[in-house]
């Protein structure tokens, strides 16, 4: 399926060429197509020309794959920004091709920082890389993490003092680790700085971003286009909705994996 962006440019072009019918105040044709579409859309807060999704070795697949669909039917292509140039592999197992690297990349209207495990807090004590999200930001109108990826955001200092989100695993002692203000939402604006909670969150995330600069109707036509409108099979996907010995299960496991390297953190952060 072509993006939405995509086709509504080729209605849009469409219309141009088609000779003009009689209108109607109801219904939206591809003779009066391109007109409707300014009325309907209305225009842009922002003039956005660059996304950069950071992505590196045991990053999280659908942390940046579902951000990097929504938001690259805004009409700019976002492009995957590496550490390091070649290929990618996610923490589960899927391998790509960056786009560019940080090194490369100097400005940009929207970063999206997204999130892993314990690639994600070593990537949140990389000096360089922390430094390069300062710089970024600095002319950034819109900067952004998702689930984990709040930490290597918060590990920059930029979150202090402003609410944020982030994966639910010690969600309240991670953020105040870095002078944030829990906000315990599924996604958080504070400012020009947006975050989410845990993965799927980014989703959601990106799509408040779209309303936020093209308009509640344009995001809603990308969700029409996804199709998104999730119907769970059974209830779950919150440390509220899940049982409790489901959930100590999964923290006890979120511990051993992660406790020795956020312990680490702690230590870098209080030196």
């Amino acid at each position: 399926m072509k993006r939405f962006f995509t086709v509504l440019l080729g209605l849009a072009l469409c219309a141009c060429n088609t000779s003009q019918k009689e209108e109607t105040d109801k219904d939206i044709t591809i003779e009066n197509h391109a007109r409707m579409m300014k009325e309907i859309f209305g225009t842009p807060k922002h003039t956005i020309k660059s996304i950069g999704i950071l992505v590196y070795d045991g990053v999280n697949s659908m942390d940046f794959i579902g951000p990097r669909y929504v938001l690259g039917n805004s009409g700019v292509k976002p492009q995957l920004i590496g550490l390091k140039p070649g290929p990618v592999k996610s923490a589960n197992g899927l391998e790509f091709t960056v786009n560019t690297v940080i090194d490369s990349v100097k400005q940009l209207d929207i970063l999206v920082i997204p999130g892993g495990t314990i690639a994600t807090i070593k990537a949140a004590q990389n000096k360089k890389l922390l430094n390069w999200i300062r710089e970024i930001d600095a002319n950034s109108t819109y900067t952004t993490s998702v689930c984990t990826g709040g930490w290597i955001l918060g590990a920059t200092g930029l979150l202090k003092g402003k609410k944020a989100s982030t994966n639910w695993y010690k969600e309240e002692e991670m953020l105040r680790k870095f002078g944030a203000i829990p906000a315990n939402e599924r996604y958080t604006q504070d400012g020009k700085y947006w975050t989410s909670a845990g993965v799927t969150a980014g989703m959601d995330m990106s799509l408040a971003i779209l309303a936020d600069n093209w308009g509640k109707n344009y995001a809603q036509g990308v969700m029409l286009d996804m199709e998104y409108d999730s119907k769970p099979p059974i209830s779950g996907g919150s440390p509220e909705k899940t049982k409790k010995e489901v959930r100590q299960m999964i923290e006890l496991m979120y511990g051993v994996m992660l406790t020795p390297v956020i312990d680490s953190l702690k230590v870098i952060h209080n030196n």
